[in-house]
């Protein structure tokens, strides 16, 4: 655990650059201590290390244990101090907190970490302490495409021309739907890309979930229920339908409080990321959804745990739709996989994503995504090429509803061409949608 000078972390031309780099920028001159959390494997230490001129890695044994006798060395050495892994060592996070009481200089500390952990620390660190969170890799930083579209200027609500054409088609998103979003596990193919998944998700039940303090007393019926609730992605199906189609065949089913801690430690270690309802309160909008719409950590994981490949995606093999308006199982992984990138470009751009969704479901928009103001950004996310009128009916009625607070529309599409139609609503490729 010593200092070390930046250059020797991480090979620049190793480096993918991501969203996130730009967001830490600037962020690093303003704040002491930035906490970057995210699951496993999205590249949080890769991108912290960067920053990093003295390194304390807590999933390292022998770290660890000095550390766990002397917290406080944590907080010493040549700054930026990196923390990896901090919720291995919870008086890690206080530490830092003291540290930033006594000196609030900007740019001392940066801690990672792969979990909240069960024992939370003494303090939530308001005030001292801003966390970003990270996902795994978008379209555009993956180099899918080459964006032309600007989700901050959609933002902006100019509503002004786009333009941009790809050649990105359905396969290559159903190939990037299986080759994962994770930076170190995307490169592999075949079986190894398979493999890499498969003990992915191993590792969460039969290790993860255990070193958060939860005793899973049947790590299988878990991986059923996280298959389960994969089956149901893109959609606000009911907790109480996950659980049943995890144990079908079974004549006793298990009680609620025996499935809620699935759900509960999996999203504490960010493997399960739903999009909440968008409950606006500054317009008349009535008879909203609260449920939220389930979301994996990546989709890649959900179309392992469904062993369904890129074949199987395109011949509309494998997995039934939790509700026919919630459309082929395909068309629900591309919502997905159009889910992360818009989270990750909202993000820098200071925004927040949800969906909306009548209690009758007869009105839904796939996403919402809400500026500081409530003034919102509305996505309807297609399958096809082409759009039609009735795939942007939900669109208009929105725009009817809200008036000025719609800032823009746009439908995203597996397309070859970005334009407005003359209704004013956007029309997006995918691969062409950037931050």
């Amino acid at each position: 655990m010593t200092s070390r000078s930046r250059a020797s972390h991480v090979p620049q031309q190793d480096y993918l650059p991501r969203v996130v780099d730009t967001e830490l920028d600037e962020l690093l001159p303003g704040v002491a201590a930035i906490a970057i959390e995210g699951a496993k494997a999205v590249g949080k230490t890769a991108t912290a290390i960067r920053r990093g001129r003295t390194i304390y890695r807590l999933d390292v044994g022998a770290q660890l244990e000095i550390a766990q006798a002397d917290p406080e060395r944590l907080v010493t050495g040549e700054r930026p101090v990196l923390i990896d892994e901090w919720q291995r060592l919870p008086e890690a996070w206080d530490a830092v907190r003291r540290a930033v009481d006594a000196d609030p200089s900007p740019g001392q500390f940066l801690l990672t970490g792969s979990a909240t952990p069960s024992a939370r620390p003494a303090h939530s660190g308001a005030g001292r302490i801003v966390t970003v969170r990270m996902r795994p890799m978008s379209l555009a930083e993956r180099g899918v495409g080459r964006p032309s579209v600007s989700l901050g200027g959609l933002l902006a609500g100019s509503r002004g021309p786009i333009s941009g054409t790809t050649d990105v088609n359905l396969e290559l998103y159903a190939q990037e739907i299986v080759a994962s979003g994770f930076p170190g596990i995307r490169p592999l193919v075949d079986r190894s890309l398979r493999s890499q998944l498969d003990g992915y998700v191993d590792r969460i039940v039969e290790r993860d979930v255990p070193e958060l303090g939860y005793a899973i007393r049947n790590p299988a019926a878990m991986k059923r229920w996280l298959t389960a609730y994969a089956a149901s992605i893109s959609t606000t199906a009911s907790l109480e339908s996950i659980r049943d189609a995890a144990t079908a065949g079974e004549n006793r089913k298990p009680a609620k409080q025996t499935t809620q801690p699935y759900r509960d430690v999996l999203e504490r270690l960010w493997v399960l990321d739903p999009v909440p309802a968008w409950l606006p309160t500054r317009n008349r909008l009535s008879r909203l959804a609260a449920p939220p719409k389930h979301q994996l950590v990546d989709p890649a994981l959900a179309a392992r745990l469904l062993g369904l490949g890129v074949g199987a995606l395109l011949d509309g093999r494998g997995v039934a739709p939790a509700s026919p308006r919630d459309g082929s199982f395909l068309g629900r992984l591309f919502e997905s996989l159009v889910a992360l990138s818009v989270r990750i470009y909202a993000q820098a751009a200071e925004a927040r994503v949800m969906h909306l969704r009548t209690w009758a479901g007869e009105r839904e928009v796939d996403l919402i995504i809400e500026r500081d103001d409530q003034r919102v950004l509305a996505m309807e996310v297609k399958l096809g090429a082409t759009v039609s009128d009735r795939e942007v009916r939900h669109l208009r009625w929105l725009r009817d509803e809200i008036g000025d607070d719609l800032l823009d529309a746009v439908v995203i599409t597996t397309g070859p061409e970005a334009y407005r139609r003359s209704d004013g609503i956007g029309v997006v490729p995918a691969a062409l949608l950037g931050p």
